[in-house]
């Protein structure tokens, strides 16, 4: 029980470091510790007033690492769906409590990489990680409908 908890914690603070790491680049390790600096003229109603950049769409290439990024926020928030889950106690609505934690989680992230320079937040990527969520634990679902065994 104390290894779930472990693992959902350690998997929350390494996604919170690698929003907190300015003009990351997934296929360059070498990026992935930057020192972050905090945009203070950024506030919470510029991050997210209608018509802020929060809501638009992405204005970069779709490239290789564009691709590997999205697979990463697909995979890590689906490890994060499994986590919750994990760590819910068996009750109804398990499956959709354990996606709503994600989704607010991943908005709440969205929001804080909002505040750093090299970073942005967009209400898009809150959809991919709800939705990397969203596919594990359907999967999770249906594996455990067809008696597969799966841990609890």
């Amino acid at each position: 029980m104390i290894l779930k908890r472990v693992s959902l914690v350690i998997l929350l603070l390494s996604i919170s470091k690698f929003s907190h790491t300015p003009h990351l680049e997934v296929m360059d390790p070498s990026s992935w510790t930057n020192s972050s600096v905090w945009d203070h003229e950024a506030t919470l109603w510029s991050v997210l007033h209608p018509g802020s950049e929060f809501y638009t769409a992405y204005n970069f290439g779709f490239n290789a690492e564009f691709i590997v990024r999205k697979i990463a926020h697909l995979s890590f928030f689906g490890m994060l769906g499994l986590l919750f889950y994990w760590n819910l106690k068996k009750q109804s609505y398990r499956y959709i409590k354990a996606w709503l934690c994600v989704a607010a989680f991943a908005f709440l992230d969205e929001v804080h990489q909002a505040f750093i320079i090299g970073r942005d937040g967009r209400i898009v990527d809150v959809a991919v990680d709800s939705l990397g969520a969203a596919i594990t634990l359907y999967l999770l679902y249906r594996a455990r409908k067809t008696h597969v065994r799966v841990p609890k």
